[in-house]
């Protein structure tokens, strides 16, 4: 049985106290042991990255640049595992597992960028002779603690940028699919990467909060659900960290009468359901415009049933597991809820997977849900579809702008006038316009509004720069020979 260990100064170090089981959720069974750190361990991965610091922040950005491009080459030859480990301990399909390593690339390749990134301004004789220039420095010591439903992407999301910026860096990824992390690591050693810049500790919450409380942490970055967003916000901005932390997510989808219905069928099945909705990108609520509703329901029903649900490895599976069997009971609590709160279960998922082991729950939809209930309102973050019927366009932008949340948000429609008026209108961060999931690139930072963010920045992009990095601006005057006798390029005190 494998036992996934951290990644300290370089090399691997075994963990010395408590562990936690990971499964197979395609067939229930533990497959491996991960170390849970203590303090102590969590201190020394600190230390090694503090050690790391200087030396790093004074190389140069052509190799930094090297090395990020000699890492990205390592990730990109080595995708196919990174997928294997993410589909044997998340469940999510091969297709889904590469799909999400290709999205971490992207922000590697955004920060084999950074000498273009890090520029400063100048302003030459602000006065007589005293010029002025801003520079942006690297913070030092930063942290992430990344969820288990991207365990490749989220830490591509933070480190890659980080790094590029000059700091280092202390990974605590999820302890239920801690293995990507390890070789991700081993990448970054073989590109060549200081021993020290780049660590990874297992953990739990003892772990999270050891980095949110030490000293020598400067930043810290958090994806996962609203509470424990909130939580790492108010702790580590009560130690004196900068944080940024991306919280949960209810995502609509508003289809308008002149929508093209089999795009919009589409693409709620595919955005609803794949990864098992184990994502805050997820379209878990479909807001129908009247008279559009039932034939839009049809449609995505008959998708639904022509859905296969199975092993991740197995290359038909265009759905797998639900990552754990606590997880799987929670979602699947949301069905018979919504029964009781008055929607109609039009396919349930408890009775389509047709298997005992593993975590199963197949695609679910829930039609005529009303929009007070905690089925409307709750992030479920599982393969759970609610339907919404609603009257007019205004009235769905209400449904949207009232929630608590404000991650993402499309709208289907051939009307650019209504395209319009709705990205104007719409309290969310991020709207896709007859697209599910929009996702940003790379060059675009991620994140959302409302609950579903914590701190002034996004991840990624120019803010995940200027989030790694704090602006210095620097006065200067430099005297020549003709005035006042002073060698030609030395300073004076006048």
């Amino acid at each position: 049985m494998k036992h996934v260990d951290h990644w300290i100064g370089g090399a691997l170090v075994r963990g010395a106290g408590r562990t936690a089981d990971v499964y197979d959720p395609a067939t229930g069974q533990v497959s491996g042991r991960v170390a849970l750190a203590s303090a102590e361990e969590v201190d020394a991965a600190v230390e090694a990255a503090a050690r790391a610091f200087p030396a790093w922040r004074d190389a140069s950005l052509t190799k930094r640049t090297q090395i990020l491009f000699r890492f990205r080459e390592l990730v990109a030859a080595h995708r196919d595992d990174l997928a294997a480990l993410i589909t044997a301990e998340h469940g999510k399909v091969r297709a889904d597992a590469l799909g999400e390593v290709a999205r971490g690339l992207e922000v590697v390749e955004f920060a084999c960028g950074i000498p273009h990134l890090l520029k400063g301004g100048y302003s030459e004789n602000v006065s007589t002779r005293v010029d002025s220039y801003s520079i942006r420095q690297p913070l030092g010591v930063v942290a992430g603690i990344t969820p288990f439903n991207f365990p490749a992407m989220v830490p591509m999301w933070m480190f890659p940028v980080a790094i590029a910026c000059g700091n280092t860096f202390v990974l605590k990824p999820s302890e239920r699919d801690p293995s990507a992390s390890l070789l991700l690591a081993e990448l970054w050693q073989r590109a060549g990467l200081p021993d020290g810049v780049f660590n990874v500790v297992q953990g739990d919450k003892v772990a999270v909060d050891r980095l949110l409380e030490h000293p020598a942490v400067r930043a810290v970055s958090f994806v996962g659900s609203t509470p424990i967003a909130r939580y790492v916000y108010e702790t580590g901005t009560a130690h004196g960290k900068r944080v940024q932390a991306l919280g949960g997510a209810k995502n609509h989808m508003l289809v308008l009468p002149d929508a093209d219905l089999d795009l919009a069928a589409d693409a709620a099945v595919s955005a609803g359901f794949g990864s098992a909705g184990e994502r805050c990108m997820a379209i878990s609520v479909v807001l129908a415009v009247d008279p559009v509703g039932d034939e839009l329901v049809a449609k995505i029903v008959s998708r639904v049933r022509d859905l296969r649900v199975g092993p991740g490895d197995d290359p038909e599976s265009q759905m797998g597991p639900l990552v754990t069997a606590a997880h799987r009971d929670k979602v699947a609590s949301y069905i018979d809820l919504g029964v009781a709160e008055g929607a109609k279960l039009v396919v349930d998922g408890r009775e389509t997977v047709g298997r005992s082991d593993g975590f199963w729950l197949g695609p679910t939809i829930l039609d005529h849900v009303p929009p007070n209930s905690r089925v409307h309102r709750e992030e479920i973050f599982g393969p759970v579809l609610s339907i919404v019927r609603v009257r007019s366009y205004e009235e769905g932008l209400e449904l949207i702008n009232s929630g608590e949340y404000g991650n993402g948000t499309a709208i289907f429609t051939n009307d650019g006038g209504a395209a319009r008026r709705f990205q104007n209108e719409v309290e969310v961060g991020m709207v896709g316009i007859n697209v599910p999931i929009p996702v940003p690139m790379a060059f675009y930072s991620f994140g959302g509004w409302k609950a579903s963010l914590f701190g002034d920045t996004h991840v990624h992009g120019t803010e995940g720069v200027h989030f790694y990095t704090r602006g210095k601006v620097v006065t200067s005057r430099w005297l020549d020979p003709s005035h006042g006798g002073v060698n030609l390029g030395f300073p004076t005190n006048a």
